[in-house]
């Protein structure tokens, strides 16, 4: 049977009438319960004065608030907003089969040209990419995927699909973003299937790229749109990361140092596209976009793209 711990608590009122009396009331008041407990002693004064100025009251508190051992309850964190967090690291993980590993994106075509040879280059490379590049574009269609799933507009959703494989500048891209799309979905349909996701998926005329998918995935799932796309961006960018640090290369703690720059560019390429609309599409780095052409003929290779 589990030991009785005591809740015991002191309170000390003082009531002082100027020039005339003194009043103490002390008031001692245990509980007993039979759970374990921890027990910290915190001392609280409070100062309360009445609409008679010359009546203060002081009171003195001192009680052991108490904690348990006991699992975190679901009042702290709800159920679905538990489920959807849980998927959303799964999806999101390097460990999720998508291959991200084997492809950079140009990164490696730009390392050989010597436009990233360093941690400052590296990021000013990727912050590009993010606001003004692939990283906004991708973004913008996951927002859009996700929302067009939600209320089940599913001839808005081919649209979406149709348009964002259109974006995709170069063929070895297109390889990466579709390879990536379609291993997320199957895996999605083995393992994690909903109801309504194969309905969505079918309506599309053409291969989901990679952000269609997650934004797809994630609205039958239920799981919230802001989250999956800072989630998203957070994936993208560690993707970019892990491969430019087998490329310059860099140590961990540098490449640590590049996610953390870049953590203000993936907060504000999210606050855009959540606002953006088809229409606001459109990139401006020419020179990453180069660098994925050139790609297809470079002479040494580590990955796809």
């Amino acid at each position: 049977m589990p030991m009785p711990a005591m809740h015991m608590g002191t309170t000390t009122t003082r009531i002082t009438i100027t020039g005339i009396i003194t009043i103490t009331a002390t008031i001692t008041m245990i509980t007993t319960s039979m759970i374990m407990l921890r027990m910290t002693m915190v001392t609280i004064t409070i100062i309360t004065t009445t609409s008679i100025a010359t009546i203060p009251i002081i009171t003195t508190a001192t009680s052991m608030l108490m904690t348990t051992n006991e699992p975190v309850s679901a009042g702290d964190l709800a159920e679905r907003e538990a489920a959807a967090l849980y998927r959303l690291m799964t999806w999101l993980s390097p460990a999720f089969p998508v291959g991200g590993f084997s492809y950079s994106s140009g990164l490696e075509w730009a390392v050989e040209a010597g436009d990233i040879t360093d941690t400052a280059s590296l990021a000013d490379w990727l912050d590009a990419m993010l606001r003004d590049g692939s990283g906004f574009c991708d973004a913008t269609f996951l927002v859009h995927a996700h929302r067009a799933t939600e209320v089940g507009e599913d001839a808005t959703l081919s649209d979406i699909a149709e348009l964002a494989a259109a974006f995709v500048p170069s063929r070895e891209r297109q390889l990466e973003t579709t390879s990536q799309g379609r291993a997320f979905i199957d895996i999605a349909r083995a393992a994690w299937d909903a109801d309504g996701l194969d309905a969505m998926i079918a309506a599309c005329r053409t291969p989901l790229v990679y952000p269609v998918a997650v934004g797809v995935v994630a609205a039958v799932h239920g799981v919230p749109l802001a989250p999956t796309l800072h989630g998203f961006l957070h994936a993208l960018v560690s993707n970019w990361i892990s491969a430019a640090s087998r490329l310059v290369p860099l140590g961990q703690t540098d490449s640590q140092r590049v996610l953390v720059r870049l953590e203000a560019a993936v907060a504000a390429t999210a606050n855009r596209a959540l606002n953006a609309t088809l229409d606001d599409l459109g990139g401006a780095t020419f020179r990453a976009d180069l660098a994925s052409l050139r790609h297809e003929t470079q002479y040494t290779r580590l990955f796809r793209s």
